[in-house]
């Protein structure tokens, strides 16, 4: 007698409860829980709404991904779910083998879903997947808020359907239930339905924000009594701020943005994009930073020598990994700055971009003794700044001994130019095959990108499309 695959018994058992949902209520405590998640996946998709809500009543796993297979600008599965969870909320004595503690509706969870679904369900997945030990008998149980977690990307003017029937919902049962949100990120919706939304959400929760959309200065002090409260806050990522004089009241909503960087003691990666309101003032938001950063970008700015000082002197920068001042005019700063900020990251920095700060050659010789020890660095970026073939020369040989150096993107030489700025193809050639002469002097592999600015053929000012000069030290047949 042959022996049937045992997922396929367990398909076809499931598909038999299915058609009969008295038969589901009443086998849920004792159905095997390797059948929960695929019954589950085929109860969902084909809408058999009464099975759902009491399976959700007697789920054997701490989480829920439903975010996995839910279309989120539709609002019906939800509600059915949502319903199931109020019903349990209610139960003073819950099922013996419903463990659920957490809602999932981010896109996450595909491999819980394929794995209950595979060949390998009989396998426990694990970070809160797996299913807990099931009690002998119904026990009274007294838990604590079920959790809701959602990324929330606010990019509408308005709150759409799902967003605002769930928030009304959470709003409703606020002391049984949790919005909890890690990654934010907003665009244009205006402040007063972010602060209303936000209301709704365990700000404490929140890792990461990431704002793109132009703000006011004064938004930004609006927005900014939120984010003292992000406590656990590790990233954030601000885009341009409009600073159109800066007058007292300005002055005022400066201070209530960087006293709240005081509150953030967890902030890792800091990212300033187009920061008008920086300029001289950025020791004021240094001073504010609790914890060393690991990231530290600041872009398309105006700085002043003070603020590079007080940036090269903060005891918060001293373990970056990366730096980018991209943007950031440098052209006319003491050619030492650059260098003692170098210094103070050499043990650390393994990313540097510094396109488009109009370096010329005498700052860039300056910090060529600090950017040669740095020995982590793998990444440099020094495109559209004004460089001679003779100082690149000296750049490359400065760099040739850094053990981890892999991406390398380089401004045209000042040689392959005409004096008005114009791009002559046949100089950049000539220029592309001497740097390729200097590699292969120095012996040893490399690859370094060339950027002509603007480029010929797609008129970017930085282009990464052109082929690499690459130099490999292979050995002669």
């Amino acid at each position: 007698m042959s022996v049937q695959n045992p997922s396929r018994l367990l398909d076809l058992a499931g598909k038999h409860l299915l058609r009969d949902d008295a038969l589901a209520f009443s086998v849920l405590e004792d159905l095997p829980t390797e059948l929960f998640p695929p019954l589950f996946m085929e109860t969902f998709h084909g809408r058999h709404i009464k099975t759902l809500k009491a399976m959700v009543q007697a789920w054997p796993f701490v989480r829920l991904p439903l975010g996995g297979l839910i279309d989120m600008p539709h609002v019906g599965p939800l509600q059915a779910v949502l319903e199931a969870l109020d019903g349990l909320l209610a139960q003073k004595v819950r099922s013996r083998r419903c463990k659920l503690r957490l809602l999932d509706l981010r896109n996450t969870g595909q491999n819980f879903w394929s794995m209950w679904s595979g060949a390998s369900s009989y396998e426990c997945s694990s970070s809160g997947m797996a299913p807990v030990a099931e009690q002998g008998s119904v026990t009274k149980q007294h838990l604590a808020p079920l959790k809701i977690f959602i990324d929330l990307c606010l990019k509408k003017r308005t709150l759409d359907n799902f967003l605002t029937y769930l928030l009304r919902w959470v709003e409703q049962r606020k002391a049984s239930v949790h919005l909890c949100c890690k990654k934010l990120k907003i665009s244009a919706m205006p402040m007063d339905n972010i602060v209303k939304v936000l209301s709704m959400v365990q700000l404490d929760c929140i890792q990461e924000v990431q704002v793109n959309w132009i703000w006011h200065l004064s938004t930004l002090a609006t927005f900014a009594s939120l984010l003292g409260k992000m406590s656990n806050l590790q990233r954030l990522r601000l885009s341009p701020i409009h600073l159109s004089a800066f007058t007292e009241q300005e002055q005022d909503h400066l201070a209530q943005i960087t006293s709240q960087f005081l509150r953030l003691g967890h902030l890792q990666d800091l990212h300033l994009d187009y920061p008008s309101f920086l300029e001289g003032c950025l020791d004021q938001m240094l001073r504010c930073l609790k914890s060393p950063l690991d990231n530290l970008s600041i872009t398309n700015c105006w700085l002043t020598e003070s603020d590079l000082t007080h940036l090269s002197q903060s005891p918060n920068i001293s373990q970056l990994k990366g730096l980018d001042l991209s943007g950031v005019t440098m052209t006319d700063f003491n050619p030492g700055l650059l260098r003692v900020l170098l210094e103070k990251v050499e043990a650390t920095l393994q990313e540097l971009d510094l396109d488009l700060c109009g370096i010329k050659d005498s700052q860039l010789e300056a910090i060529l003794p600090a950017l040669s020890h740095c020995s982590r660095l793998r990444y440099l970026s020094l495109c559209e700044n004004f460089l001679s073939m003779a100082v690149m020369e000296k750049l490359l040989r400065h760099t040739t001994g850094l053990p981890c150096l892999t991406q390398e993107h380089y401004p045209a030489p000042q040689e392959s130019y005409r004096s008005q700025g114009v791009l002559l193809e046949a100089r950049l050639a000539q220029v592309r095959a001497q740097l390729l002469e200097i590699l292969r002097d120095l012996g040893c592999p490399r690859v370094i990108w060339i950027s002509p600015s603007p480029c010929l053929h797609c008129g970017e000012n930085i282009c990464y499309h052109l082929e690499p000069i690459i130099y490999s030290c292979t050995a002669p047949a």
